[in-house]
């Protein structure tokens, strides 16, 4: 998550990121964070996750490329699992988890006057669940105690491991080095089960790099484009998307490059890439800004794009206010149908409501700013 790209503002505990942690019996919350704009600081500042509660929540991310090449022509999917893009999910059928800060704040609050609001607004809605801490031994059970009770819906998960994960920033932290986060991943994806699934991959490891030497940039895009396949070829029917940053950020040209270098040009690893993580550009920025670097991007012509819809009902903020700025609003709901070429979803990865730091501490749930969200 960075700052000046998407930050998701994790004070150094939990950070507004839905963060699956091995400790109060492995709950899995979603927590989402926030992002600023990278054209607005000199450097990126990146959200962080959550880190330090036993829950997995939305968290919001940001997402960066390097830029490349133009689209090729897809060939069309082999019949084999590991290199074939999994089929869109059926309409509308995204997965609401039920274990979450503001499902927690709605039912211990039912007599508050803000609580059908957020109710109805927020706390009804799907949302990604943020796996930000390093388990290893608990990390499988965890993701099947999602994926295991979607009942046919579609859930959405966010490994956030990857080793120096925010430039040593507010949600630094992960794997302690890449061999040991290929490992942790493959024991994620023996928990993704065999139905349908959503996986965005690391937030800001790729939009948020510039901390790391050119020889550890490589390393870790090696890294991710494993993580993609090691992911598909567990579950063909997960469709793992990549870090693209958001639109107020690199140019898609650059985004792409660096997405290309990740593996998410490759349909055995790949079905796309993510925008606007815990960021608040609007719906139709990302859309047009994801298509640019899908092109630059190259590969198969099913690759597509997801987009984070959860604060962007009001577009950013003029001044470039990333923590938990006033007078922002609910963007579209969470939908597997949004009627846009190459636009496979608007999702709610960072959780609506869970502060960036300003009007809560970071990365846990403020009635007040969820009840302002949700009235807009």
């Amino acid at each position: 998550m960075v700052a000046a790209a998407s930050v998701v503002a994790a004070v150094g505990t939990v950070t507004g990121m839905v963060s699956a942690l091995d400790e109060g019996g492995g709950k899995d919350r979603a927590r989402p964070k926030v992002t600023k704009s990278p054209t607005l600081e000199p450097l990126p500042a990146v959200p962080t996750p959550s880190a330090s509660e036993s829950s997995a929540k939305p968290s919001p991310a940001k997402s960066s490329a390097k830029p490349k090449p133009k689209p090729k022509p897809e060939p069309k999917p082999k019949p084999k699992p590991s290199t074939r893009r999994a089929e869109k999910p059926s309409a509308n059928s995204l997965y609401r988890y039920g274990d979450s800060q503001v499902l927690d704040w709605v039912r211990a609050n039912r007599g508050d006057p803000r609580r059908p609001l957020i109710e109805s607004k927020i706390a009804d809605q799907p949302a990604a669940v943020w796996f930000a801490d390093y388990s290893p031994g608990t990390i499988t059970s965890r993701v099947r105690a999602v994926t295991s009770g979607a009942g046919g819906r579609v859930p959405v998960v966010v490994p956030y491991a990857i080793p120096d994960r925010d430039c040593g920033g507010a949600s630094e932290g992960g794997a302690p080095d890449l061999a040991a986060y290929d490992a942790w991943i493959e024991k994620f994806a023996a928990g993704l089960g065999s139905g349908e699934v959503i996986v965005i991959l690391e937030p800001d490891a790729i939009a948020l790099s510039e901390c790391l030497s050119a020889g550890e940039r490589a390393d870790r895009y090696a890294s991710l484009a494993r993580a993609g396949r090691t992911l598909k070829a567990t579950n063909p029917k997960a469709r793992v998307y990549y870090d693209a940053g958001h639109s107020g950020w690199n140019a898609a040209t650059k985004q792409a490059g660096r997405l290309r270098a990740a593996g998410a040009a490759s349909a055995a690893s790949s079905d796309g890439i993510f925008t606007n993580v815990s960021n608040f550009h609007r719906t139709a920025d990302e859309a047009a800004y994801a298509r640019k670097v899908l092109a630059a991007l190259g590969g198969p012509s099913g690759l597509g794009a997801v987009i984070d819809t959860s604060r962007n009902g009001n577009g950013a903020p003029a001044d470039g206010e990333w923590c938990d700025p006033a007078g922002r609003k609910l963007g579209p709901s969470p939908t597997l149908r949004t009627g846009q070429a190459r636009i496979d979803a608007y999702l709610w990865i960072k959780l609506p409501g869970e502060s960036d730091g300003c009007k809560g501490t970071p990365g846990t749930f403020t009635p007040g700013y969820a009840y302002d969200l949700a009235r807009g």
